[in-house]
C-alpha cells in the first residue's frame, strides 16, 4: 500500500495492514459464529451475492438476465464522474463490479455473528478495503490518468513518478503545494516573542492590539501531536490572531519536536512543562492571579488534567476553560478506536516505551490512514498518476508538518487514556502532584466540538460534560476536526449550534439548540470576555527581567525536525 511506502521503517504506524489482520481476524471469527447458530442466514447472503455477481457478467456479455432485465449496480460516486466510468464498456463494468464489492462490504458485517463493537470494526476495515480496491487507484484502469498521459506522450506519469520519488524521501504524501508557504513568513506571522523555554516547549506572547488587554491572560495549549500554528494560519484566519484583536492577553504553547533528549518525557513532563509552569509565567508576566486557559484536541485532555491538579492543590488559578474537540471519556474515541486493542498497545510498548521516539510521519500516516479515501487515495490519483503538483491549503500544509512524540508520552496515551479510560475514573491517573479528579474543576468550562469530527466524535466530546461541574456552554460546530475550528469570523460558510447547558443526552441537547450562521470565535469571544477580568494597561514589553525576550515568533521549536532516537523502528502493523 502507498501508506505503507510513504512512512518511514516500512509502513505507517497505524496501516493499512493492521486493518487487514484485524479483519481477517474478526471475518473468520463472524463466520466461524455464523455457520455454527444459523448457516441459513449466512447462505441466502452469499446466493444473493452470487445472483448479482452473475447478473453483472451477463450484462457485460449482452446476455438478459433472468427477469429480462439488466442488472443496475452503477451508484452515485464522485470518484467516477470521468464519462469514461460510463461510456466505456471495460471501465464501465470496472465501476459495477467495484458497486458490488461496495454493497457486499457494507451488507456483510450485519449478517455476522458478532458484537456490535465487532461489527462495527469490520465495517470499518472492510470500508478501508473496499476504498483501496477502487479501480481508479490504479494507473492502468484509471481513465483520466490514461487520457493524460496519452495526451502528453507521457509527461504527466513522468511528473508523477518524480513526485512519487520526492515523497517517497519525505515519508509522506505531498497534500499542499510545497513551495505555497513558509511557517513565519506567511503563516504563524501574528506579532509576538518567545519569553520562556524548557526542553519541551516554548512560550510565545504576543504583541497587543491596542494599549489595553483584558485583566486575565488566555493560555492557549494546542495538541502537541502537531505543530501549534494551526490556530495561527494565515492572518485572516488566524485564531490568534482574532483573540489578539478582542483584547486578550494571549500567550501560546509551542512544543518542541522530540528528539533523543525528549524521548524518556511522559504525561507527568507534558503536565508540568507544558501548561502549570507556563501558566506560572503567563501569570507572572501579567501580574494576574488567574487565567484563562484554552486547549485544542489533546492540548485540552492535557490543560483539563492540569487544571484539576491546580486545583486540587488549592491554587485554583484557572479562571476559565475552554475545550476544543477535547476528548476526556474515550469510551467512544471515533475511528482510531478501532485500532486500538490490548495487543496493539503492548506492542507499541514494546517498541517506543523505552528510550525510542515515535516518528511524526508514523502518526500523520495513522491519522490520514482514518480517511483514506480523501487523505490517500485522491492525491494517489492526483499527484502521481495524473502529475499534478496539488493547491495550496494552508490546513493540509499543517497536516504534512508532523511532530515527533516521545514514546514513553505515547505509550501513555494509548494504555491510560484510549485503551483503559482511565482519566473518566476519579483518582483513575496517579501523577507527580497527585491522582487527577476532573470533579475538582471549579472554573467555567466551555465546550466545543464539530459535526464531522472523525477523530473526537461529538457526542463524545459532549460526554465531557457529565466529568466537569461547572459547564456553563456546548457549541456544536459544522465540519470536522479541523475545519470546524479554523472557522473565522466574519466568515459565512460554517455555522454553529447552541442551545442549553448539556445537562441531558447529546440528542436531547441537539433537538433543543438553535443554529446560527457564522463562526463560532465571536460566541466564544463574547463568553470568554465575561470571564477575563477587567481590562488593564497592556504591558510595555513582552518579557521582564525574569523572563527576558529569547526570539521574535514563531521561534525555534516550531521549525526544528528532530531525527527519531534509535531509529524509525518497526511498524507494529507489520507484525
Amino acid at each position: 500500500m502507498f501508506t505503507a511506502l510513504l512512512a518511514p521503517g516500512g509502513g505507517a504506524l497505524l496501516s493499512i495492514t493492521v486493518a487487514g489482520a484485524e479483519q481477517s481476524r474478526l471475518l473468520f471469527a463472524g463466520l466461524a459464529a455464523t455457520l455454527a447458530r444459523d448457516p441459513g442466514r449466512l447462505r441466502a447472503f452469499l446466493d444473493d451475492v452470487y445472483e448479482r455477481q452473475f447478473a453483472l457478467w451477463q450484462s457485460v456479455l449482452g446476455t438478459p438476465t433472468a427477469s429480462g432485465e439488466r442488472e443496475e449496480t452503477v451508484t452515485q460516486d464522485p470518484r467516477f464522474r470521468d464519462p469514461a466510468w460510463d461510456d466505456i464498456p471495460w471501465f464501465a463494468y470496472l465501476r459495477q463490479q467495484h458497486a458490488l464489492w461496495q454493497a457486499f462490504a457494507s451488507a456483510l458485517p450485519g449478517v455476522l455473528e458478532l458484537s456490535e463493537d465487532e461489527r462495527r470494526r469490520l465495517a470499518f476495515f472492510l470500508q478501508q478495503w473496499v476504498d483501496a480496491m477502487s479501480p481508479g487507484n490504479q494507473l492502468a484502469s484509471n481513465p483520466a490518468a490514461l487520457r493524460r498521459a496519452f495526451a502528453s506522450e507521457g509527461a504527466s506519469v513522468a511528473r508523477g513518478t518524480g513526485q512519487l520519488a520526492a515523497d517517497l524521501a519525505r515519508g509522506r504524501i505531498t497534500m499542499s503545494d510545497p513551495e505555497a508557504f513558509q511557517v513565519g513568513v506567511n503563516l504563524a506571522v501574528t506579532p509576538g516573542h518567545v519569553i520562556h523555554e524548557s526542553p519541551l516547549v516554548q512560550l510565545i506572547r504576543y504583541a497587543p492590539a491596542g494599549d489595553k488587554v483584558r485583566g486575565r491572560p488566555l493560555l492557549i495549549v494546542p495538541p502537541f501531536i502537531n505543530r501549534y500554528y494551526i490556530l495561527d494560519l494565515r492572518p485572516e484566519n488566524s485564531f490568534v490572531r482574532y483573540a489578539v484583536a478582542q483584547g486578550f492577553d494571549v500567550f501560546v504553547v509551542s512544543w518542541r519536536d522530540a528528539g533523543g533528549a525528549q524521548a524518556d518525557a511522559g504525561w507527568d513532563d507534558y503536565l508540568q512543562e507544558g501548561v502549570l509552569d507556563t501558566l506560572t509565567v503567563a501569570l507572572q508576566l501579567s501580574g494576574a492571579k488567574r487565567a484563562a486557559v484554552l486547549g485544542f484536541c489533546i492540548g485540552g485532555t492535557l490543560a483539563a488534567a492540569a487544571a484539576a491538579l491546580d486545583a486540587a492543590a488549592g491554587k485554583s488559578r484557572v479562571a476559565s476553560l475552554t475545550l476544543l474537540a477535547t476528548l476526556l471519556d474515550f469510551g467512544n474515541p471515533g475511528d482510531i478506536g478501532h485500532y486500538i486493542d490490548a495487543a496493539f498497545v503492548e506492542q507499541c510498548e514494546r517498541e517506543f516505551g523505552r528510550g525510542a521516539v515515535v516518528p511524526g510521519q508514523r502518526l500523520t500516516a495513522a491519522f490520514s490512514s482514518l480517511r483514506a479515501r480523501e487523505l490517500v487515495w485522491h492525491f494517489i490519483q492526483h499527484n502521481y498518476f495524473l502529475g499534478e503538483t496539488p493547491p495550496p491549503f494552508d490546513l493540509l500544509h499543517w497536516n504534512g508538518d508532523s511532530a515527533n512524540l516521545p514514546g514513553r508520552l505515547y505509550c501513555q496515551l494509548l494504555r491510560l487514556l484510549y485503551l483503559e479510560n482511565r482519566l473518566r475514573d476519579p483518582g483513575g491517573i496517579d501523577t507527580s502532584h497527585g491522582a487527577i479528579d476532573l470533579r475538582a474543576i471549579d472554573a467555567p468550562v466551555y465546550l466545543l466540538a464539530a459535526r464531522e469530527d472523525h477523530i473526537v466524535p461529538w457526542r463524545s466530546a459532549y460526554a465531557s460534560a457529565s466529568l466537569l461541574a461547572r459547564v456553563e456552554r456546548f457549541v456544536l460546530t459544522e465540519s470536522g476536526h479541523v475545519a470546524g475550528i479554523v472557522n473565522p469570523a466574519g466568515g459565512r460558510r460554517r455555522g454553529y449550534w447552541s442551545g442549553p447547558p448539556p445537562i441531558a443526552t447529546a440528542d436531547e441537547w441537539m433537538d433543543a439548540a438553535q443554529h446560527a450562521s457564522g463562526s463560532w470565535w465571536q460566541d466564544w469571544a463574547g463568553w470568554q470576555a465575561r470571564h477575563a477580568g477587567r481590562w488593564r494597561t497592556a504591558s510595555a514589553g513582552p518579557g521582564n527581567a525574569r523572563h527576558p525576550v529569547i526570539e521574535p515568533s514563531p521561534g525555534r521549536y516550531v521549525l526544528e525536525h528532530s531525527e527519531p532516537a534509535g531509529g524509525a523502528g518497526h511498524d507494529p502493523g507489520t507484525q
